[in-house]
């Protein structure tokens, strides 16, 4: 059977990174809330609501495929820095947002520290494929 769908692929990437030394639960966690921030900010990128053969709907989802990677802490401070060069969508969680309990609290413990010196801990940045895979250089792909 051929595929006659026209090809709708985005011109656009989403990625995420994790630092490599985060526990397995911290790495969902981060990668959930990384691309919660990516899809406030780009709401074009949600696709329709889902439903199954009986009727029960389901959320619609990102559009596009999300690669994720992992890397050192160094990766993660020069990939922060490369996105926010670039100018691209970028979210940011750092290791001090995992004594937080709510929303402001996270905003507060960014706001205190410079840019310099942010524990990254997780970025995920959304723009043209070209400047995203610019921003991922030295990460690898998570296992």
């Amino acid at each position: 059977m051929t595929d006659t769908r026209p090809d709708t692929r985005p011109d656009t990437r989403t990625a995420v990174l994790v630092r490599d030394d985060l526990a397995p639960w911290q790495r969902l966690n981060v990668t959930a809330f990384l691309l919660s921030g990516i899809t406030a900010a780009h709401p074009e990128l949600v696709g329709e609501p889902y439903a199954d053969a009986d009727g029960n709907a389901y959320l619609a989802l990102l559009g596009q495929p999300v690669r994720v990677f992992e890397g050192d802490a160094a990766t993660l401070r020069a990939a922060r820095q490369r996105a926010v060069t670039r100018d691209l969508s970028t979210a940011l969680f750092t290791a001090e947002m995992f004594t937080t309990g709510h929303d402001a609290a996270n905003r507060a413990a960014v706001a205190a520290v410079a840019a310099a010196d942010l524990d990254v801990v997780g970025l995920a940045v959304h723009g043209p494929k070209n400047g995203v895979d610019k921003v991922l250089k030295g990460a690898r792909a998570h296992p």
